[in-house]
């Protein structure tokens, strides 16, 4: 079955919501819909089918509060809490404040490179979130965009070879430690205090397209099991580079009530830092929708080396 022609267009004219792709392999601008609003369950389906086919899937003009984004999410899965490392604002648990030097929350350390690398959210967590919502409030008059990685379509591109010999193999993924910068000491102390570190394998099976989808980011994985430091080192930056082909890669320019909304277990992302740059504010917050562990094309799960898996944040 063509990707392209994966979603029931008819099915699509009956909801009233539009699906507008934004390029061949990944992104896609949805329209027809009314977030602050509880959606139909057809609606559902429809968001849910082009987020398994275009990896993510933006909305523009939803002016949102905390209670409404959190509700949409809800739609999708169960929320986590904001973060599992670096925590919560106690009324709205499950809003996860990304500002421009990350000081919304008084115990949390304002560093800045540590979040600005390609990566998938969490996957030091043996169940890493299924998938991310971001709302934007302030935004920048240019600059400050983000940018999405279809993880599937980099794995078809490689040659079968490669795709057998990296179904064998898993990798060690884990928080980075910040070597400077005036907050690496209370970073570093926030992510010792909650060691994260799992086993996942270098291939995944999507669970609901059964697709094969390269599973490695730079911002957590440091290392493949059972190969040499100078052969992980080699695969891990050839792979890193090869992910973030400009043909498998949206750019998104946020406006103020746009929405991103993405699967985070076929796709990698980006905040371009050029905002640091600027004088420019930039405000956005997240929701997390709670995941499961990743399987690998031998059908093993992924394991847990430290920690606990992530939790829920249930209905009141």
């Amino acid at each position: 079955m063509s990707i392209m022609n994966s979603i029931n267009t008819d099915f699509i004219t009956d909801t009233g919501v539009t699906v507008t792709p934004t390029t061949v392999h990944i992104g896609a601008e949805i329209g027809g819909v009314d977030l602050r609003k509880p959606l139909t369950g057809d609606q559902v389906t429809v968001i849910r089918q082009a987020l398994n086919q275009w990896k993510v899937v933006f909305f523009r003009n939803q002016p949102l509060d905390h209670q409404q984004h959190i509700n949409f999410g809800r739609q999708f899965g169960d929320p986590t809490v904001a973060h599992v490392v670096f925590g919560s604002d106690g009324k709205y648990p499950e809003i996860y404040p990304i500002t421009k030097h990350r000081t919304s929350f008084a115990s949390r350390p304002a560093a800045t490179r540590i979040w600005t690398d390609w990566h998938t959210d969490i996957t030091a967590a043996v169940n890493p979130p299924f998938g991310s919502i971001l709302r934007a409030v302030t935004i920048p008059p240019y600059g400050g965009d983000t940018q999405w990685t279809n993880m599937a379509a980099a794995y078809r591109a490689l040659s079968p070879t490669m795709q057998s010999f990296l179904g064998t193999l898993r990798a060690i993924h884990r928080f980075k430690r910040a070597d400077s910068g005036k907050d690496a000491q209370a970073y570093n102390e926030k992510v010792n205090n909650k060691a994260l570190i799992s086993e996942h394998p270098l291939v995944t099976v999507h669970p609901e397209t059964g697709e094969y989808c390269l599973y490695t980011n730079s911002e957590f994985v440091q290392e493949i099991v059972g190969l040499t430091k100078a052969e992980s080192d080699l695969l891990l930056n050839y792979l890193w580079e090869h992910c973030i082909r400009p043909e498998f890669t949206v750019r998104f320019h946020w406006q103020a009530d746009s929405i991103a909304f993405w699967d985070n277990r076929s796709t990698q992302h980006l905040a371009i830092r050029d905002v640091y740059d600027t004088d420019f504010d930039r405000e956005l917050y997240r929701v997390t929708l709670n995941g499961e562990r990743p399987i690998g094309v031998d059908g093993k799960p992924s394991k847990s080396l430290s920690g606990q898996p992530i939790g829920t944040i249930k209905k009141p």
